[in-house]
């Protein structure tokens, strides 16, 4: 193991024994409190020498993590996070973190009351926002309102603002999926070796000091960032386990509490079990794998996001999807960007997605592929906004577009980008350059073709003829098409029409590591400002279906298994955004009377999910075709699957 820096303080013995295993200074300067520690002339047995260094997983980390302590319990005055009062900054114990502190000097407090006025991501503190703008969540809504009053009776409830990943996945034995399967969030490309077993250093919660102490645990369980932590000493008693981000400024590689001056004591309940600490640690600790040392440098790189407030971009139009429109970004938010229409002069007229999102691109991108683009009334945009560099843009796969090629009016599957739970029958509509291709829903169009959708070639979200017959999935035949069940063979006869050809379509499939029942965290595309609870409950090649905890399956989402909209259990509190819990049992209660009586209809304004508004449901009730997703099992695979179509007599 690489040398420590020398401190001046403390005497030659200590240097020398930090020298030879740094990790242990730290408890030895707290010896003369700790009654069941001893000097390393009473070994009770002999131990193996410490190898030189401790494998190193590839990894890094930097958030608040909070310990489910047992006492000393505070709350940021700031965000509103509850954690133990020793892990808390500052000498007063107010805030969780630098951040809170800083954020309260400077009356943050209320920009953040006038952000949520103006629109803006929910902070810590702000009420959960209900996942459906229908009847139902409204209802909802106003159940939670009266839950918050009947809270406030009884001071023993928990409210939806505490939930908690931890108890969430113990109580249920749930599995959470991997951080590797995200490569576009925090650590995604480096989260190395990071599994049970592996050793880390954090605040003991268990001591009666004065001051800050560490102590050395062991992953027991990991879901996405969050890890379930057992102290050193423990062995199979689980009383004091906790949950934290391992990304978090609190959790540390071993030795470094040596490296740092900080104090190693072991907790207070176990202190009677070993009057040699030290030698219990060398034991233990040879060959055990630990974070590296570079771990929250790492955390903080990878959370570097190259777009700034003030930049131009194009994104969709989402009145008219068939268009693009400028806007200007407004805050960055983990990688997820509130973009403002930049002819909106009050700021509400907004757009959220992530940044490596399919529906943002370069200013001048749309006239360089012939999409319609609308034109800003604005004659000059104002100083302070420059576009955005296009090297920042996901840059899609060079295809080439020579004689077979799609045409127009080709016919195909596609994910309704207005109802993301819906794969239905389309048509191309416009074939534009590199790739890109203008799809309408059949049966659904606008006459006027402001609903069509730029999907390119390449999408993970377009799909060849058959596609959903040989995956078992339901496809939603044209609105008012009678002739049911619905066979592609005679409707291709019946509209004189062709299907696109299966070898244009990307039929990669990457070993993308999901599994169904995984827990992560995804934003609802109906309302893509908010990251909620959410489960794989289908996998279909590369394509997952996404249920949202505590809501009806209507309205669950296909998502590609790289979208930029899935993220790791922990994603929220790593980044600072605000985690949509799952809905209580009585919301689900009343989204069931409703769901019962009708299905979501389409409206132009594109959110991803279909958004109706009071009036156009009640419409919608009174004339709708109901379409669900057949009840079938579920389905797994990370291979290519056959694409083709029945050819019946």
């Amino acid at each position: 193991m690489e040398k420590t820096k020398e401190l001046p303080e403390h005497s030659s013995r200590e240097r020398k024994r930090r020298d030879s295993f740094g990790m242990f200074d730290g408890y030895d300067s707290c010896s003369d409190d700790t009654s069941s520690s001893s000097s390393s002339d009473e070994s009770e047995e002999e131990v193996a020498p410490l190898q030189s260094s401790l494998p190193i997983i590839k990894n890094n980390g930097q958030v608040y993590t909070y310990p489910d302590g047992k006492s000393g319990m505070a709350t940021c005055e700031m965000c509103g996070m509850v954690g133990v009062r020793d892990a808390f900054y500052s000498k007063t114990k107010r805030f969780c973190s630098v951040s809170c502190s800083r954020s309260y000097s400077s009356n943050s407090k209320k920009a953040s009351i006038l952000a949520r006025l103006q629109g803006k991501p929910p902070t810590k503190r702000a009420k959960v926002l209900q996942k459906q703008p229908l009847v139902a969540k409204l209802a909802a809504y106003a159940q939670y309102q009266a839950t918050l009053k009947n809270q406030a009776l009884n001071k023993s409830a928990v409210t939806v603002e505490g939930f908690s990943w931890g108890s969430y996945i113990t109580s249920n034995n749930l599995p959470a999926a991997p951080v590797t399967c995200f490569k576009h969030a925090p650590m995604g490309n480096c989260w190395g070796d990071i599994a049970e077993g592996v050793r880390v250093e954090v605040p003991n919660t268990d001591h009666n000091h004065p001051q800050k102490v560490f102590w050395i645990a062991g992953i027991v369980k990991l879901a996405g960032y969050n890890a379930l932590l057992r102290y050193e000493g423990f062995e199979n008693d689980s009383s004091l386990d906790f949950w934290c981000n391992i990304c978090g400024p609190d959790v540390h590689p071993v030795g470094w509490c040596a490296s740092s001056g900080k104090p190693l004591v072991p907790p207070q309940t176990i202190q009677h079990k070993y009057t040699n600490w030290k030698a219990f640690l060398v034991k233990r600790l040879t060959g055990a794998k630990t974070l590296p040392p570079d771990f929250s440098q790492k955390v903080s790189d990878s959370m570097q996001y190259p777009f700034k407030p003030s930049m131009r971009v194009e994104v969709v139009d989402k009145t008219h999807l068939c268009r693009t429109r400028v806007a200007i970004v407004d805050s960055v938010i983990g990688g997820r960007l509130r973009l403002v229409y930049e002819e909106s002069e009050d700021k509400t007229d907004d757009f959220w997605c992530h940044m490596y999102s399919p529906l943002i691109h370069h200013i001048g991108w749309s006239r360089s592929i012939g999409h319609r683009f609308k034109r800003t009334d604005i004659l000059k945009k104002q100083e302070s906004h420059y576009d955005a560099p296009p090297l920042l843009f996901t840059k899609v796969k060079d295809v080439d577009q020579g004689l077979e090629w799609f045409k127009e009016g080709m016919k195909l599957e596609a994910i309704d980008p207005l109802n993301l739970s819906a794969i239905c029958v389309a048509t191309i509509r416009k074939v534009l350059a590199e790739g890109f291709l203008m799809i309408g829903i059949d049966g659904s169009e606008a006459a006027d073709g402001s609903d069509w959708f730029c999907y390119h070639a390449l999408s993970p979200s377009i799909f060849p003829v058959g596609f959903c017959e040989i995956n078992k999935i339901e496809l939603t035949p044209p609105r008012g098409y009678t002739k049911l069940p619905f066979k592609w063979f005679d409707y291709l006869r019946e509209t004189g029409s062709v299907a696109a050809p299966v070898k244009f379509f990307n039929k990669d499939v990457p070993n993308h590591g999901f599994r169904v029942g995984m827990k992560l965290e995804a934003v609802d595309l109906m309302e893509p400002r908010l990251v909620c609870v959410a489960t794989v409950t289908r996998i279909i090649h590369r394509l997952l279906r996404i249920h949202f905890d505590g809501w009806e399956d209507e309205y669950d989402q296909w998502v590609d298994c790289e979208s930029p909209d899935l993220y790791p259990v922990g994603w929220c509190q790593l980044t600072g955004y605000q985690l949509q819990p799952p809905a209580p049992q009585t919301t689900k209660d009343n989204q069931s009377s409703v769901s019962k009586q009708k299905k979501k209809s389409k409206s132009q304004q594109y959110k991803g999910h279909k958004k109706m508004t009071p009036l156009q449901m009640k419409e919608e009730l009174l004339d709708g075709d109901d379409y669900s997703f057949l009840q079938t099992s579920d389905q797994e695979s990370n291979g290519s699957g056959s694409y083709f179509i029945k050819q019946e007599p």
